[in-house]
């Protein structure tokens, strides 16, 4: 089984986090399951005061806590980003409960590293930044009063991930993932050939490579398959051309 020291290869990606408290408290939740990697995407206080007093222990993660510009500067790297997200209509991927979600981080996590995705407090993630994340997952709060504080919502994906790290049975490694930056480059050439070749609507582009997003996604791509689809996309295009 794997053991709680798989948990060092889990991110937790907090994006536009607006009170500096919020980042203490989720620091705090982290710790308590044995969590230790933190990136703050533009966070709007960072470091602050409050952040070191709702860590209340939990400090030298904050310390340690990863500054970024990007959802794709905080995902580089990883092999599987899951967002976590409140929002239960609008969305075509299918959602996961956050226990599953877990479940299925710590088997990617035998890979290489992964990443949990939370989104500001007000709003969660846009859609741009779900649609760059594998998975979607939420916590199957009662529909009456689903409302959870971002701290709230982090200790509970950490106590899922932590419980996960020691059932989930490592599967013997027969290829390598595609990491989130080899399938963002994937993503950019499909969507150059597929206007090149005039498949794509100029008018209404972002509805088509969502789904295709999707399609990928649930592929799960290798690194070689990603290496295929980018040598058959410059196939096309040289034909083009």
């Amino acid at each position: 089984m794997n053991s709680p020291a798989a948990l060092e290869r889990v991110r937790i990606v907090l994006s536009h986090t607006s009170h500096p408290g919020n980042i203490g408290a989720a620091a705090r939740a982290m710790k308590t399951m044995g969590l230790s990697r933190l990136s703050l995407i533009k966070p709007k206080s960072f470091p602050h005061s409050d952040a070191q007093a709702f860590a209340a222990g939990a400090a030298d993660i904050l310390e340690r806590a990863t500054v970024c510009a990007s959802l794709d500067e905080a995902l580089n790297g990883t092999v599987l980003a899951v967002a976590s997200t409140a929002r239960r209509r609008g969305l075509a991927q299918q959602i996961l409960d956050c226990r599953e979600a877990c479940r299925r981080l710590m088997l990617a996590s035998e890979s290489g590293e992964v990443a949990l995705v939370f989104g500001p407090e007000r709003t969660g993630l846009a859609t741009r930044d779900l649609n760059k994340c594998r998975l979607v997952a939420a916590i199957p709060t009662d529909p009456a009063y689903p409302t959870l504080n971002l701290a709230q919502a982090v200790q509970v994906f950490a106590y899922e991930l932590r419980m996960a790290s020691g059932t989930v049975e490592p599967q013997p490694q027969t290829s390598q993932p595609a990491t989130h930056e080899h399938i963002e480059r994937f993503y950019a050439q499909l969507e150059r050939t597929l206007y090149e070749i005039g498949f794509l609507d100029p008018r209404q582009p972002r509805g088509m490579m969502r789904r295709l997003r999707r399609l990928f996604a649930r592929a799960g791509l290798e690194k070689e398959e990603a290496n295929i689809l980018l040598g058959l996309l410059g196939a096309i295009r040289a034909k083009v051309e």
